[in-house]
């Protein structure tokens, strides 16, 4: 029995900590939410407090009071009636209260927007994230499903869709937002803590709807200037003659067509762009670890790991895939 209360005490911890959770604010926004959230609790706690005491009460004196008093006389009716008042001010006043709350916390949120120092573009394609960076010296630095931002700074985030509505979501960061074709949305993410953090699409968008995640790293400001200079640089020509074959492949075949890869003629668009591949930890947007391993196992059968992925297979022979894979995990 012991075992079986700290086993369940332990999950219990668990769900309000870590890497994807609302109950772990790391930002102004989440922050925001979760003290709006815990002042619905402790108002709806009370209410709900009130009403078994009160349905307590009733039992009770069903129990010990009827039958001993005349029902004629009723001599309860006047403090049943100023009970009723009080129940209904009380209920009125917490209404007020979380009418307050929600008001301050939309309030603050849309503040966060007009204090935005960086422009981010996030374009939710089924099923990965393109995220767009404004160039403080002008254009745009494109990536893909790994979202970096400075701490202490606030973050003005453009959401569209370039297929079906998805929903972006950082739990530990900011709400929801949802991302629909046609409709751009704005989110501002302040985020206050330097950590690993894990985004979703909360908006049920196709049959690998869960497989649509993005890692969100939050570093410190010199180092996401660092980061972001480094993202800019185009891929230069590898020196070692297997990479440079590689690199032939990946820029002049059928990779070229829907790959981006700054530098080389590949110029696609229809998928992530490849610049800087091996500077994310996953691939497939969550699925897979960056790993030359999971390179290979993703371009020969990207969908026996994610059915329905617009990505088709693409056939290499056995060392024309070591070279590329080689070369994929050199783009950092």
């Amino acid at each position: 029995m012991k075992r079986s209360v700290a086993i369940h005490l332990s999950w219990a911890l668990a769900a309000c900590q870590g890497a994807q959770t609302p109950l772990d604010p790391a930002g102004d926004q989440s922050q925001n939410l979760f003290s709006l959230f815990q002042l619905m609790l402790w108002v709806c706690g009370v209410a709900y407090a009130l009403v078994l005491l009160f349905l307590a009460w009733a039992i009770w004196r069903a129990r010990h009071v009827a039958g001993r008093i005349d029902p004629a006389i009723e001599p309860g009716d006047r403090l049943i009636g100023r009970s009723l008042w009080a129940w209904a001010a009380l209920v009125l006043m917490g209404l007020v209260i979380l009418t307050t709350g929600s008001f301050l916390a939309d309030w603050a949120l849309s503040r966060g927007e007009r204090a935005a120092a960086l422009d981010i573009r996030i374009t939710g394609h089924q099923w990965w994230w393109r995220i767009e960076y404004r160039d403080p010296a002008g254009g745009w630095i494109e990536t893909a499903n790994e979202l970096h931002l400075p701490e202490g700074g606030t973050a003005r985030v453009l959401l569209g869709s370039a297929d079906v509505i998805h929903s972006f979501w950082v739990p530990n960061v900011a709400g929801k937002m949802d991302v629909i074709p046609g409709k751009p949305n704005m989110l501002a993410l302040t985020p206050r803590r330097v950590g690993w953090f894990r985004g979703q699409c909360a908006e049920f968008c196709g049959s690998q709807h869960a497989l649509m995640a993005f890692d969100v790293k939050v570093e410190t400001p010199a180092q996401f200037a660092d980061w972001l200079a480094r993202q800019k640089a185009v891929a230069m020509p590898p020196s070692d003659p297997a990479l440079r074959r590689a690199q032939q492949l990946v820029t002049e075949g059928v990779c070229a067509g829907c790959h981006r890869l700054r530098g080389t003629p590949a110029a696609g668009r229809a998928g992530p762009d490849l610049t800087h591949l091996a500077s994310r930890r996953m691939i497939a947007a969550g699925t897979l670890p960056m790993t030359r391993g999971a390179i290979q196992g993703w371009i020969a059968q990207p969908r026996a790991l994610k059915p329905g992925t617009m990505m088709p297979p693409v056939p290499l022979s056995a060392a024309d895939a070591d070279a590329v894979s080689r070369y994929l995990v050199s783009l950092k």
